[in-house]
């Protein structure tokens, strides 16, 4: 399981927002947590101060990190500061890497009962074709040109861009969908306004999809979505019997 070390570094006592539906992602989350936790227990007595903005080190790792771009909101996000970032180290390509702002001291923690939920996380990941009946309810929407969906009863924000997918968790609905309009690459040039980059792949959405989000998914790059569709059609017609439909 992938460790934060980045977190740990800073010292973060909190709770990650939930996603229920991404099982893997939510055990390295909870680890991470619980190593940060722990951190901040060891290194500063009871941990009930909050931490600081993320240290240069840290940031300079994430800012230099190789792979694919990472999305960030800025330095901070409604008043509360960066806390960590991960970076190349212990870096795992199932989980992606991840930025956190804010701290959870104002309510009780792992250790003290209840739940802390961060006001913002933002994971960035490749994007590998999965279906997304399993994030539970949903709704799509389009997120500055690019197809998005909705899930964890709106406290999570998966957005489609380039070759990755940036999972926005929050503690409301509102800060998700605020935070996903402000999102700008980390490592790379860019900013927080117009189009994000389309994804060069077709998201495999379940639920709705109106004609805002049609017309989008139809001029994806390579056609992605028409060759994914036919790509499916052809599939089926190899497994279905002689003679069936």
């Amino acid at each position: 399981m992938r460790k934060r070390a980045a977190s740990m570094r800073t010292g973060v006592t909190s709770r990650v927002p939930r996603a229920p539906a991404k099982p893997w992602r939510r055990a390295a989350c909870a680890a991470a947590a619980a190593l940060a936790a722990l951190a901040a227990l060891a290194g500063g007595g009871c941990g009930t101060s909050h931490p600081p903005p993320i240290g240069a080190g840290a940031l300079a790792e994430a800012q230099t990190f190789p792979y694919y771009r990472v999305y960030w909101v800025g330095p901070s996000f409604i008043g509360r500061p960066l806390a960590a970032a991960d970076g190349q180290k212990g870096y795992l390509a199932k989980v992606g890497t991840s930025v956190y702002y804010g701290d959870c001291v104002h309510q009780k923690g792992i250790f003290g009962g209840g739940t802390c939920v961060l006001p913002l996380q933002v994971t960035t990941v490749t994007y590998h074709l999965h279906a997304n009946a399993t994030l539970g309810p949903q709704r799509n929407i389009v997120v500055r040109g690019v197809p998005a969906t909705v899930y964890d009863e709106g406290r999570s924000i998966e957005v489609y861009t380039g070759q990755v997918a940036i999972d926005v968790f929050s503690d409301t609905f509102e800060h998700a969908y605020q935070a996903a309009l402000q999102l700008r690459p980390l490592n790379a040039p860019g900013s927080a306004s117009g189009r994000l980059p389309p994804p060069v792949y077709c998201p495999e959405l379940s639920g709705a999809i109106d004609a805002h989000l049609q017309k989008v998914m139809d001029h994806l790059p390579g056609r992605a979505c028409q060759k994914l569709n036919a790509a499916v059609a052809l599939a089926k017609g190899l497994t279905s019997p002689a003679g069936g439909p």
